[in-house]
């Protein structure tokens, strides 16, 4: 079950599509998804946040897509990803409103996902997950510390970011290492490895451990 609702935002409406699992248990976890860049065609009907938000559902999740501000129906324009951080965290204060008991999952594709990654802390996030993050574009030295579980999906053969720059950077984490799906030969679209996403996130995800206990990349 899915619909598109109009939600009050920090300057407009912004557009909402929430789809439920089968059978959502009283406190499923609520999914919140970030679309690609805005100027690039980025919307919640992007194929990759489309699957992910599938995704969600197949784990028991409620998942949460939204156009940030100027695309769709959402009022506004585009704002460089600083008006967007409001966006994200609009959406996240209807989402506890409405399902005030159920966990916050926050993930993101491309421009969503360097999103996701600098305001989960804030939002207080229980698991993130991030798909082809744009380090080589904006940056890492002002991303919050990651303290929870988390997933990063990115192929190698991004013909946008820096794949390697990535990998570089999941090494890094040494103290709280997340899931690494390294897809060899996919772009950063995963054209024609959409289903791979899937299925390697739905065998990723239920197993990523607590904080203190996480176990390393693969």
């Amino acid at each position: 079950m899915s619909q598109n609702q109009l939600i009050e935002g920090a300057i407009g409406k912004l557009e909402v599509k929430v789809e439920e699992p089968d059978h959502p248990a009283p406190q499923a976890p609520v999914a919140v998804l970030c679309h690609p860049h805005p100027l690039h065609g980025g919307s919640l009907t992007n194929k990759v946040v489309h699957i992910l938000a599938a995704t969600m559902n197949r784990l028991g999740a409620r998942a949460v897509r939204f156009n940030f501000r100027g695309v769709g129906r959402s009022g506004g324009e585009f704002d460089n990803m600083v008006g967007e951080l409001d966006d994200l965290h609009a959406v996240v204060d209807w989402a506890r409103e409405h399902y005030p008991d159920a966990p916050l999952w926050l993930g993101g594709f491309s421009f969503g996902a360097q999103v996701a990654l600098k305001m989960h802390a804030q939002l207080g996030a229980e698991r993130l997950l991030v798909a082809a993050p744009p380090l080589s574009l904006y940056g890492s030295d002002d991303l919050p510390e990651i303290a929870i579980p988390w997933l990063v999906i990115q192929g190698s053969a991004d013909e946008v970011i820096d794949a390697h720059q990535v990998r570089d950077w999941v090494a890094r984490q040494t103290r709280n290492p997340p899931r690494l799906i390294w897809l060899e030969g996919a772009g950063h679209f995963f054209h024609g490895r959409l289903n791979e996403v899937r299925e390697a996130v739905i065998e990723a995800w239920p197993t990523l451990s607590p904080p203190a206990t996480a176990q390393g990349r693969r």
